[in-house]
């Protein structure tokens, strides 16, 4: 079982949530680790999750989660509401970068992703949830690929693309209709045109046998 569901099962499955996306973060600027009570040095590695609450109206979820060396565990630490949230920097809107931050109500935390790809599909599905679920309060997404926040311009393209195939399936259908209409109309002729032929031939063959 990979970290990340490891991390839906033990974490946010007992409290009747789904797990949206997560990454694994280390800060951008050390801080100092406390001393754990039994004296070892607290070493472990911090996932960034988003969740949601299974029932509806649905509740957005971010959980700081960690797992101390030596355990197979996953801990939940911190957790603030997407509400509680301001702000989501990407650092750098032109290019890929695993730096960002997040600012909530009670302050910030400046993360660095495994990854840009991770971070890059964390703040993606972020925005998609946020813009999918709240209504009331909406953090700004700043200094982030367009790329990331283009959903709904995505549907929107898709939508008017499917839009414009339909129009042309109507007008090929539509001209399809007149092709046929203008073929009946020939048949029916030329079915009048036999119809006249034969009935002249029929009084022809009459007035000779007499």
């Amino acid at each position: 079982m990979s970290a990340k569901s490891a991390i839906s099962k033990e974490v946010f499955a007992p409290q009747d949530e789904k797990m949206q996306a997560a990454a694994l973060v280390k800060r951008r600027t050390k801080k100092k680790i406390p001393f754990l009570a039994t004296g070892g040095q607290g070493n472990y590695s911090t996932y960034i999750c988003l969740s949601a609450t299974n029932k509806k109206p649905k509740q957005l979820y971010i959980t700081k989660v960690k797992q101390f060396e030596g355990s197979n565990s996953f801990v939940g630490r911190s957790r603030w509401t997407v509400e509680q949230l301001r702000q989501v920097d990407g650092h750098d809107p032109d290019k890929d970068c695993p730096e960002f931050t997040l600012v909530f109500d009670s302050g910030s935390d400046q993360w660095l992703a495994g990854s840009a790809t991770e971070k890059n599909m964390f703040i993606q599905v972020l925005h998609h949830s946020c813009q999918r679920h709240c209504t009331d309060r909406k953090p700004d997404f700043i200094n982030c690929p367009s790329k990331l926040l283009g959903g709904s311009r995505v549907l929107q393209s898709a939508t008017e693309s499917v839009g414009s195939a339909v129009q042309m399936a109507s007008e090929a259908l539509s001209e399809r209709g007149e092709r046929l209409t203008r073929t009946e109309e020939k048949t029916e002729e030329l079915m009048n045109s036999a119809q006249q032929f034969a009935d002249t031939a029929q009084k022809l063959a009459m007035k000779y046998k007499n």
